[in-house]
């Protein structure tokens, strides 16, 4: 299934792309898509209720909103430098365990709103990443174990804010927490949908010029290693987010940097995730 929210921000509904490519609002099932419907198996009980009540599902207008695909988490992992030649373009040496820091959940975005440059920012970057989303409670998992614990994969575009991050002392979250910097979607695809997440081709472009173009292949650590190393350090709840970190190409590692600016067009896509844009917006008092 894909799972996808719509409606005007605060007021999202629950739905789910059709294979099709339309939308139909499944909020009569009473569910939403947050902790309570991950930890509670949601993901079947939804499947079998819309199975049950197919005919009946009202579809959606194409005009009508992309939500974030899910509920507000209880927190997004990053994980930074997670690719060989990322960390290059960036003059860091490559990690010998996984980076990790957090992103404000205040800055969940819908995959196609506006990004919005925040007050006395000046170097905004781009970076396209695989998400997933935790299916149930995941405490000192093993490596072999810890796909079970996935409910989906989804696109997200990690919005940095450099001279926040990096110039202004203390750690990377000052320059990713920005609201509007977690445009998340436009859907979750759950895992039976992405059997290998390992392998996707995954892109960016700026005005429509590619800045990163790769394939999931080349992640330093993967997917079932990721979630069993934060796992080690944090419990994870149903709903929560990793995001794992972003390939070669970003604005930083321009000679010299070409920030984004007012007015420029953002498009990013992953392999059967889907595609999603964001137009940069002054900050307006």
């Amino acid at each position: 299934m894909k799972l996808v929210r719509i409606g005007e921000r605060g007021n999202e509904k629950p739905g789910l792309l059709l294979d099709d490519g339309a939308r139909v609002d499944v909020s009569a099932s009473g569910m939403d898509y947050n902790e309570e419907f991950f930890a509670g198996d949601g993901v079947e009980r939804l499947r079998r209720w819309a199975e049950k009540n197919a005919a009946a599902l009202p579809r959606v207008e194409s005009s009508v909103r992309w939500g974030a695909a899910i509920c507000r988490p209880s927190k997004i992992v990053c994980i930074g430098l997670n690719y060989k030649d990322h960390a290059a373009e960036t003059k860091q040496p490559i990690p010998k365990e996984p980076v990790i820091f957090l992103k404000a959940t205040s800055a969940l975005a819908g995959p196609n709103d506006p990004v919005i440059m925040p007050k006395g920012g000046a170097k905004l970057d781009w970076e396209v990443e695989l998400a997933f989303v935790i299916g149930k409670e995941a405490r000192y998992v093993e490596k072999q174990d810890a796909l079970d614990h996935i409910a989906g994969y989804v696109l997200h575009n990690d919005y940095s804010e450099r001279a926040f991050q990096m110039e202004r002392g203390g750690q990377w979250v000052k320059g990713k927490s920005a609201d509007t910097f977690a445009p998340l979607g436009p859907f979750v695809a759950t895992r039976e949908e992405i059997p290998e997440p390992g392998r996707l081709e995954i892109w960016l472009k700026v005005n429509g010029a590619m800045r990163q173009k790769s394939n999931t292949e080349q992640m330093i650590f993967g997917v079932a290693e990721l979630l069993s190393y934060v796992s080690q350090f944090m419990t994870l709840l149903p709903g929560d987010v990793i995001s794992t970190g972003t390939p070669p190409g970003v604005a930083l590692g321009m000679n010299p940097p070409v920030y984004l600016k007012a007015g420029d067009t953002v498009s990013l896509g992953i392999e059967c995730l889907g595609e999603s844009q964001q137009e940069v917006v002054a900050y307006e008092e």
